[in-house]
């Protein structure tokens, strides 16, 4: 894993826990836009959810992208939790790269066809909201400096996928999970019984850039800007454990 992500290395630095509740990373503010200045980074159990957590130097979700008016060359924003879960404890084929969950915002695409966000009676107009995904990142050259994408699915090839699949060709699922964005907070919360029940697994945190590819080929969705990691290298160093106190 540390070899994977060798190359998005940040200057971000994680310093022993002591301002927050026992577990998670904690780490110091760094250069980024306060918006994705990662200070604390957890995932902790909350009844029959898991609560993924990340606090930022400044507002949470208070930057987003701006709309270029089509699809090719957009840019997503997302905070990020890459995980040592099995991808396939949430629909996709097994040991398919890194699980990872997202809080994505994108206005010039809608990937959520499932769900209507902003109740405008309309499903294909609320990628610009924050939403939650479930992605695969695999290990990419031609991504640049961060080696990372989020797996492509080549033509006439039909891998499993999660029932709440987009249908693009990407391993991308679109699971409307509930979320807050508050003053330095994101949150999402992900049903224990959605990934299986684990009784551990592994973390870390990463606020990140991505871009749609201009010719709308593999690599489809590069991870163009890492702007912090939680532990600085992207190491995973937390865990959650099903035995911890909840």
């Amino acid at each position: 894993m540390r070899r994977l992500m060798c190359l998005v290395v940040t200057s971000a630095m994680s310093f022993p826990l002591s301002a927050h509740e026992p577990g998670g990373i904690d780490s110091a503010k760094g250069q980024a836009d306060a918006a994705f200045d990662l200070v604390h980074t957890h995932i902790f159990r909350n009844g029959d959810n898991l609560v993924f957590q990340q606090l930022v130097a400044g507002t949470a979700g208070n930057s987003k992208p701006k709309s270029t008016g089509k699809f090719a060359g957009s840019d997503v924003y997302s905070y990020v939790w890459p995980t040592s879960l099995d991808s396939d404890v949430v629909g996709f084929e097994p040991k398919s790269g890194i699980l990872a969950l997202a809080l994505t915002s994108h206005p010039d695409f809608d990937d959520t066809p499932q769900l209507d966000e902003n109740k405008d009676g309309k499903k294909d107009n609320d990628g610009g909201l924050w939403h939650s995904h479930w992605v695969v990142l695999t290990k990419e050259a031609s991504c640049g400096p961060s080696g990372l994408k989020v797996r492509d699915i080549p033509k006439d090839m039909k891998p499993k996928m999660p029932a709440t699949w987009p249908g693009v060709a990407l391993y991308i699922d679109s699971p409307g999970y509930g979320l807050t964005l508050s003053r330095d907070t994101v949150t999402i919360e992900v049903p224990l019984a959605a990934v299986g029940f684990p009784e551990t697994f592994k973390y870390d945190g990463v606020t990140a850039g991505l871009k749609v590819n201009a010719d709308l080929h593999d690599p489809l969705l590069c991870v163009s800007s890492v702007w912090d990691v939680a532990s600085g290298d992207l190491s995973l160093p937390a865990t959650w454990n099903a035995k911890d106190k909840p």
